[in-house]
């Protein structure tokens, strides 16, 4: 089998990076080890960027009929005896324009979506119930079943996770960082008026509760590391009640769950490799950079690797321009923005890693002043909803401590306008001649 590009895994990143490959005519082989809808929970919040990526592959109206809109997340700090002590917000449409919303999708429901639009390509070849068992120079050799086959490509792109058969094949080695905590998520339903995101949190404890279609709600509860064996010894009503203690709102809704047996254990990790291309060969999502799951920046950062580096290969095809080295166009614009996302998701997660009740003051009174202060909120919405970056100055920092007064004026849309990443610093090869 011969084709031009190679995508190993069929996740939600390497089915954006086909159906933006195929649209523009190229010949796609991707291959998938699991066979279909998988019980495993994956990542199901879509940033504002995920959506304007989704828009221009022409599914944006499909994935919000089957989406739950979240236009703010309330984070709700709790005092040692659980009673509301602080409330603050993160408001999505400070940010101007069309994609001022996240929204939470089924993760199943949008792999579909992507991958039927992808179908209707006669020049997308997916099989699944396939791996990849190692690439040398232009050639993949690939799993189903019993038999073995090759697939000769031009380019080969990993898109498998964490355990990267590209990754290893570039000789590219990661080393995990650890962290103090798991978490444990499940859905259930959820009542009608539930439908804007909400993190409770007290000094020692930790639930986010994100609305889903269909009066469903995704929970993500905080357990220390290795916990969790031991809190599945315990009956479901003490499952039950860590919830409710927190979130009253759900009582009766969260006792649909009978037993442990829908209930997962998720271990976040953090790593970045130092390059994403060697060669013919290039590493997007998971297989590049693993991020604490505090924002949901996961999948998302994924669909944002397969925008730049499919818009780069459709330009390289476009231009006859296929030199290997033109794919470090993609590194270029990915890695940076990766690095700033991984480092604020860090920060996020040792914000809530420590049980300490001075830990829980000091991010209560952060949350607030970002709240309070226009450009401190903006700049924090924009830099999770993927649009843009505009990092924290230090005087951002003091007003962060408490140490300056925070600013009362908004910026103008103007000014906030100026800080979206246009066309030419996501494809800034097209401008600047460098194909």
């Amino acid at each position: 089998m011969k084709t031009d590009v190679f995508i190993t895994g069929g996740g939600i990143g390497g089915l954006t990076l086909a159906l933006k490959l195929v649209r523009a005519g190229i010949d796609v082989v991707m291959v998938e080890k699991l066979p279909g809808k998988q019980p495993v929970y994956k990542g199901e919040l879509l940033q504002p960027k995920s959506m304007q990526i989704f828009d221009g592959l022409l599914v944006y109206d499909e994935v919000t009929s089957n989406a739950q809109i979240i236009e703010i997340l309330d984070l709700i700090e709790l005092s040692k005896t659980l009673h509301v002590k602080d409330q603050s917000f993160m408001d999505y449409t400070v940010i101007p324009g069309k994609y001022n919303a996240a929204y939470m999708i089924h993760h199943e429901v949008l792999k579909n979506i992507i991958r039927k639009r992808a179908e209707i390509y006669p020049n997308f070849h997916y099989i699944n119930s396939a791996s990849c068992k190692g690439i040398e120079h232009d050639k993949a050799l690939v799993q189903k079943g019993k038999d073995q086959f090759e697939v000769e490509a031009t380019f080969f792109i990993g898109a498998e996770g964490r355990a990267s058969v590209t990754r290893q094949a570039m000789g590219i080695k990661v080393e995990p960082i650890k962290y103090n905590h798991h978490f444990i998520t499940v859905t259930f339903p959820r009542p009608s008026n539930f439908v804007g995101g909400q993190i409770f949190s007290s000094y020692n404890r930790f639930l986010g509760l994100f609305p889903l279609p269909d009066n469903q709600v995704r929970s993500v509860y905080l357990i220390p590391a290795g916990e969790y064996k031991r809190i599945k010894e315990k009956p479901i009503d003490h499952f039950h009640k860590l919830y409710t203690d927190l979130a009253p709102a759900i009582d009766g809704y969260v006792q649909k769950l009978e037993d442990w047996s829908k209930i997962q254990l998720m271990i976040p990790i953090m790593y970045h490799a130092d390059t994403y291309v060697k060669g013919n060969k290039a590493i997007i999502g998971d297989a590049a950079h693993a991020v604490h799951p505090m924002a949901g920046e996961g999948m998302n950062m994924a669909i944002q690797d397969a925008d730049i580096l499919g818009e780069l290969l459709v330009d390289m095809y476009k231009l006859s321009a296929l030199n290997v080295e033109n794919l470090k166009q993609y590194e270029n614009v990915r890695k940076v923005r990766a690095d700033y996302l991984i480092h604020l998701s860090h920060l996020s997660a040792l914000a809530y890693s420590f049980p300490f009740q001075p830990v829980s003051w000091i991010r209560s009174k952060t949350f607030e002043r970002m709240e309070e202060d226009p450009v401190l909120h903006f700049k924090q919405m924009l830099n999770v909803s993927g649009l843009g970056m505009w990092k924290e100055s230090v005087r951002d920092r003091f007003i962060q401590g408490g140490m300056m007064p925070t600013r009362k004026k908004d910026l103008p849309i103007e000014k906030k306008e100026m800080k979206l990443f246009s066309s030419e610093d996501d494809y800034p090869w097209k401008w600047k001649g460098l194909l």
